[in-house]
C-alpha cells in the first residue's frame, strides 16, 4: 500500500510542480500573463528541489515547501507574543505597562489610568509605599545629591535619575546624541559606556559620566593597558563630570568581550583609540590593578589625574567576600571611592551569554541592600554615594530603590525607550527597527535627534515629577528621605510585612565590633576578607 503520510508531506511541493507545468502550457494556450504565475510557481518548485535535497534541515526534506512556514512564523514568535499573546503585566523582559508608562511620559501625553490597578495586590510579591494623612506640596521637582567624598575637590550635583552606561557602537551615533541632548536640555548625567567619549557624546554638549573599563577605551595604550596621560587627555574635558571605574555590569558579570574588526567604523575607533582591522578585545579582568588594595591605590591616581573630579566603580554583586575586600582595602589605605554603581543582574541593554543573563550576578535589591548595610558596618557609609540600576523605570522604581540605600538611580532601558525603542531585542543584530540600537546608517536615520531629545527629557522630567507627588504622599519633603519602613511588602497571600523587616538598615560599625552580634553571616565573610587579595583566607 501507498504510505499516505509520505504523500501528504509532498503535497505542497506536488501542487507547486503541477501548477507551473500548467501555467507554461497555458502562456502559450491562454495569455502571456500567465507568466506571473508561472514565474511564482517556478520558484516554489526550485525550492521544493533544494529543500528535498540539502542535508542541513530535516524538517525540509521531510516537507519541501511547506516546512518554511515553520521557519517563517518562528521568525515572527516575538512579535505575535509581544502584540497579541502577553498580558499588560508580562515581563519579558520588560512589561507592555512599564513600556507604555515611559511612552507616555516622554511624549507628554495623559498617564493616568481609570478603573483602578490591574495588578494583583494580593499576590505575593507585590509591594507599596505607605501614604501620610498629612502630605506634603512639593514644589520643585529638580531633585540632586551631591557626589564628592572628602578626598574630592570637584563634587559633582547629580540627578536623581540618569542614564546608565550604553556604549557608542552598542548603540547608534543619531541614538547617544539624541540621549546627550536630552541629558543637557534635562540637567541630568548620561553615562558614556566603555566605549568611551564619541563625538556624539561631544555633540550633546550634556553632563557625561566617564566609564573606564577593562579595554581602558580613551585611555588606552597600544598594548590594551592604562595609559595615564591619555586617561588624564580625557577626563579633563569639561562635560565630564564623573570618573567610573567598571568592574562588572548586570548583563554579563565576570564576562570579556570582543569587539570584531568587521565592526569598527573610524568613529568607533576614533572614540575608543583603537586600530582599524583589528579585533578589539575587552578583558574579564582588569590589568592595572589585582588586589583591592592595588585597586584603592588606582581610584585614588584616577582622581588625581582627573583634577579631583569624582572617581567610583561600577559593579554586579557576586562573591560578597570580595566586596569586604575592597572595603577592607579602603580601611587600610584610607582611600575611598567617592561613589559606587550596583547593578543587578536583571539589568542590561548588551548581548549575553543566556546563562550569564539567567543565572549569573544578585538582582539589584540584594546588591544594593548588601553594599549599603557593609559600608554601614564598615563606618563608611557617610563617604561613599551610592547608585544602583535595574529596571528601574517609574518613580516607584526610583522610591523603593532610594528607600533600599540608594541615593541615585541610572536607567538605561528606560531612556532607550524613551527615544522610541520598542522592546525588539534585536540589538545584537543590527537590525534594530527603531535605529537605536544598530550601526546600520539607513535605519538610524528614522531616530530624529531634535525630536527624541526633546522626548528624553520630558520622560526625565515627568518621571521626577511623579517622583516628588509619591514623596509627598508619603509625608516627605525629599526622595532621600524614603526609608524602608516607607515600605510594604506582601510575602504570601495572606501576610505583609514592613520593608525593614526584609532590608533593614544594619547598625553603623557592627562589622568592626567584635563584641556585635552577627546578620546574616556578613562577621563571618568579614573575617574571611583580606585587603591584600581577593582570594578566600582559606587559599592563602
Amino acid at each position: 500500500m501507498p504510505d499516505l503520510g509520505s504523500m501528504t508531506r509532498f503535497t505542497t511541493f506536488a501542487a507547486a510542480g503541477a501548477l507551473t507545468l500548467v501555467s507554461f502550457i497555458l502562456i502559450f494556450t491562454w495569455s502571456g500573463w500567465f507568466v506571473l504565475p508561472f514565474a511564482l510557481f517556478a520558484a516554489l518548485t526550485g525550492m521544493g528541489i533544494y529543500d528535498v535535497t540539502q542535508i542541513k534541515h530535516s524538517i525540509l526534506r521531510n516537507y519541501p515547501v511547506l516546512g518554511h512556514m515553520r521557519f517563517f512564523f518562528e521568525g515572527i514568535r516575538p512579535e505575535i507574543r509581544q502584540y497579541l499573546i502577553e498580558s499588560d503585566q508580562d515581563e519579558e523582559p520588560f512589561s507592555r505597562d512599564s513600556r507604555s508608562l515611559v511612552y507616555q511620559r516622554a511624549k507628554g501625553e495623559e498617564d493616568s489610568r481609570p478603573f483602578g490597578t490591574r495588578m494583583r495586590v494580593y499576590d505575593a510579591g507585590y509591594s507599596w509605599i505607605t501614604h501620610s494623612v498629612a502630605p506634603v506640596h512639593i514644589h520643585d521637582f529638580d531633585f540632586r545629591t551631591t557626589i564628592g567624598g572628602p578626598q574630592c575637590t570637584k563634587p559633582y550635583s547629580a540627578s536623581l535619575y540618569n542614564i546608565s552606561a550604553m556604549s557608542f557602537g552598542s548603540l547608534s551615533a543619531n541614538a547617544i546624541q539624541a540621549l546627550n541632548t536630552g541629558a543637557k536640555l534635562g540637567g541630568f548625567a548620561h553615562d558614556t559606556g566603555e566605549g568611551s567619549v564619541s563625538r556624539y557624546h561631544k555633540a550633546g554638549g550634556g553632563d557625561l559620566i566617564y566609564q573606564l573599563a577593562s579595554g581602558y577605551f580613551g585611555s588606552r595604550a597600544a598594548d590594551g593597558s592604562f595609559d595615564p596621560d591619555k586617561f588624564r587627555e580625557t577626563a579633563s574635558l569639561e562635560q565630564i563630570k564623573m570618573i567610573e571605574l567598571k568592574l562588572s555590569q548586570g548583563a554579563k558579570p565576570g564576562h570579556g568581550g570582543m569587539l570584531p574588526a568587521s565592526k569598527i567604523s573610524p568613529e568607533i575607533a576614533e572614540a575608543r583609540g583603537v586600530p582599524m582591522g583589528k579585533d578589539c578585545v575587552s578583558p574579564a579582568a582588569h590589568s592595572a590593578f589585582s588586589t583591592p588594595i592595588e585597586m584603592m591605590e588606582f581610584i585614588g591616581r584616577l582622581r588625581e589625574l582627573s583634577g579631583g573630579k569624582p572617581v567610583g566603580f561600577k559593579l554586579c554583586i557576586g562573591h560578597r567576600r570580595e566586596f569586604m575586600c575592597m572595603v577592607k582595602a579602603m580601611l587600610e589605605t584610607g582611600i575611598t571611592p567617592d561613589f559606587i554603581v550596583v547593578d543587578g543582574t536583571e539589568g542590561g541593554t548588551g548581548a549575553a551569554p543566556v546563562e550569564f543573563s539567567n543565572h549569573v550576578g544578585m538582582p539589584m535589591i540584594e546588591g544594593l541592600t548588601f553594599v549599603h548595610n557593609t559600608l554601614r558596618g564598615a563606618g563608611l557609609r557617610d563617604k561613599i554615594k551610592i547608585g544602583a540600576a535595574g529596571k528601574v523605570v517609574s518613580a516607584f522604581d526610583i522610591a523603593r530603590a532610594l528607600a533600599l540605600g540608594a541615593d541615585w538611580c541610572n536607567s538605561a532601558r528606560g531612556y532607550m525607550f524613551a527615544i522610541g525603542c520598542i522592546q525588539a531585542q534585536a540589538c545584537h543584530t543590527n537590525h534594530c527597527p527603531v535605529g537605536v540600537a544598530t550601526q546600520d546608517k539607513t535605519r538610524m536615520r528614522a531616530l530624529d535627534v531634535g525630536h527624541k531629545s526633546e522626548r528624553v527629557a520630558r520622560f526625565h522630567r515627568n518621571t521626577m515629577e511623579a517622583l516628588g507627588e509619591m514623596t509627598g504622599a508619603a509625608g516627605l519633603h525629599h526622595p532621600s528621605d524614603f526609608l524602608p519602613h516607607h515600605m510594604m511588602l506582601r510575602q504570601g497571600d495572606k501576610s505583609m510585612v514592613e520593608a525593614k523587616d526584609v532590608y533593614g538598615y544594619l547598625p553603623e560599625g557592627y562589622l568592626l565590633d567584635d563584641d556585635a552580634e552577627d546578620f546574616n553571616g556578613n562577621k563571618n565573610r568579614w573575617s574571611r576578607a583580606r585587603a591584600e587579595t581577593f582570594a578566600p583566607v582559606e587559599q592563602i
